[in-house]
């Protein structure tokens, strides 16, 4: 046999710890709170959005970076729901917010630069960085605030820095950055000539009435920051793969090449339908109040069975605490072993971290679920529970 020379990085890397559950969940029947999708259809009207577009409108090529339509409802979304003045010159379409990732962080880093990330990261951080021929540098943020701490942000900031990446609202803990915190990072950005790519796929899955403000808003911050948005997060809809990358003109212009020569464009049909859903206010809402109580149900749920749920504020995700809710088990074995004794698949929070010190007694659990599936999931962990 042909021995083929094949990249390392790809070579040797494992799948990620979501397609790992989720094909536990599948194989063994298994109740799948681990990825984080709805069981439900996106809206009825996005649907009918789509199919109309499909049935009248161009299937070929649009434009690469998206089309007229949904780059001007994009601009309205965010001056209705956060206040922000933006031009259609401003906002690049992308199919899914992980390529706007891949596209923001190869537009920003070059070999040898340095990338500030905050752990617990979304696993595609660092390896992109790293494909980008930059160096991800890790500060650790601790439950169960989760805040930014100035003097580990600027001890970990050397000549070679060059960007920070902010997931805000955080996945997996569900926290949000305070007003304090976003200051904090603008102030460094703005000292150290620094590029802000922010990850704000959950900024319209918030609870609790904690309204979004983005690292964008802040003194300074428009000619130096990213922002990245996800209609797969704010309608539920996480297979149609559309995102955005919004940035000043300049910096757009750039994003846009980088953008080119990964995916190139997104289909149109739900290019079109997106900038339907987004200019509705009524779609949005209810998705809110039906995650809202999904949310309820799954929190007091896990807590009347005695497990030591942590404060979050929004995403999809609730997490638990095994060592607070006196399971001695750490979070890698509680996850294999629930969903494959319990028929309960989850996440272990140390999967998304990196290097030494993090947390390994914290599990995420969905909660954008049916109230059925979710009480039926909670009755199932606590039975098994109760055999440990």
């Amino acid at each position: 046999m042909t021995h083929l020379h094949l990249n390392p990085i790809y070579a040797e890397m494992p799948v990620t710890v979501f397609e790992h559950m989720s094909g536990l969940a599948r194989t063994l029947g298994a109740i799948n709170l681990g990825q984080g999708f709805p069981d439900t259809p996106p809206p009825p009207a996005l649907t009918a959005a789509a199919m109309r577009a499909m049935e009248t409108r161009s299937q070929q090529y649009p434009p690469s970076v998206g089309v007229p339509e949904l780059r001007d409802a994009v601009c309205a979304f965010y001056a209705r729901t956060q206040g922000l003045a933006l031009a259609r010159e401003q906002v690049v379409v992308t199919s899914g917010a992980t390529e706007a990732i891949a596209a923001a962080i190869l537009a920003v880093v070059g070999a040898g630069d340095e990338v500030l990330l905050f752990a617990p990261a979304y696993d595609a951080y660092a390896p992109l960085v790293r494909r980008a021929g930059g160096v991800p540098v890790f500060i650790p943020l601790s439950p169960p605030a989760w805040g930014y701490d100035e003097s580990a942000i600027r001890a970990a900031i050397t000549p070679r820095t060059r960007a920070l990446i902010l997931n805000d609202p955080l996945n997996p803990t569900g926290s949000v950055a305070s007003a304090e915190d976003l200051a904090l990072l603008a102030r460094v950005a703005c000292e150290h000539d620094l590029v802000a790519i922010c990850d704000e796929v959950w900024e319209a899955v918030r609870f609790d009435g904690r309204v979004h403000r983005s690292l964008l808003a802040e003194p300074s911050m428009a000619q130096r920051t990213i922002k990245i948005g996800s209609a797969g997060k704010i309608f539920g809809a996480t297979g149609w793969k559309v995102g955005w990358m919004i940035g000043d003109a300049a910096l757009a212009a750039v994003l846009a090449k980088a953008h080119q020569f990964l995916t190139f464009t997104t289909p149109p049909m739900l290019q079109w339908a997106a900038a339907e859903g987004l200019t509705d206010p009524a779609i949005t809402a209810a998705l809110h109040a039906e995650w809202s109580a999904s949310r309820k149900v799954l929190i007091e749920g896990l807590a009347s069975a005695g497990f030591a749920v942590l404060e979050s504020a929004a995403t999809w995700f609730t997490c638990i605490d095994l060592a607070a809710s006196g399971i001695a088990l750490d979070d890698r074995t509680f996850s294999e072993r629930a969903v494959r004794e319990a028929g309960v698949a989850s996440i272990p929070l140390s999967a998304l971290w990196e290097g030494a010190g993090g947390p390994t007694t914290i599990v995420r659990l969905c909660h954008c679920k049916p109230p059925a599936m979710l009480e039926d999931a909670v009755a199932r962990l606590s039975q098994w529970r109760a055999s440990l």
